[in-house]
């Protein structure tokens, strides 16, 4: 699936102007803030595009630019906007869009049930299943887009085992 085909996603939020030359001091909720910040692209907000000038990481969020913004009062106009973004294509990369609805299978085949919930977790996000079971995302080893998640699981993950 090529990247102008994935879904659109949030990826920030602008907090507030910063400095006076029109940049933006901008809260991530992704891991790929490089792509994000990189000069030319495009974020989408419920205004319209905003197109990234420049990006640096300033203590833990990041001071941005972006092209036409250049006065304070033009960044101040710009809090509280969501950045949205189309998915990065990368094959290596587990989508949390594609991990809805998915019927997981354990390494036995072991049908254990159907994604419902995807919580985030400091150690590694935990799939929540219809059937009550959580499964750490780390166990994941392929996904089939909405459809299947073949995992890895220790001994004793599912109170059914014996």
């Amino acid at each position: 699936m090529s990247a102008t085909e994935r879904p659109t996603l949030e990826v920030g939020r602008i907090i507030k102007a910063q400095g006076l030359k029109g940049q933006v001091l901008v809260d991530f909720w992704t891991d790929r803030v490089t792509e994000r910040i990189a000069p030319g692209t495009e974020l989408i907000t419920e205004r319209g595009l905003l197109i990234v000038k420049a990006g640096a990481k300033h203590q833990q969020r990041y001071i941005v630019s972006f092209e036409g913004t250049t006065t304070r009062e033009q960044a101040e106009a710009l809090r509280g906007l969501v950045l949205s973004a189309p998915g990065l294509d990368d094959d290596d990369a587990i989508w949390i869009d594609e991990l809805f609805n998915a019927q997981v299978y354990d390494q036995d085949g072991v049908l254990r049930g159907k994604v419902i919930e995807v919580e985030e977790n400091p150690a590694s996000d935990i799939l929540i299943l219809d059937s009550g079971f959580l499964v750490p995302l780390a166990f994941v080893k392929e996904v089939e887009a909405n459809t299947r998640i073949d995992i890895e699981a220790p001994k004793g993950l599912f109170e059914d085992e014996n």
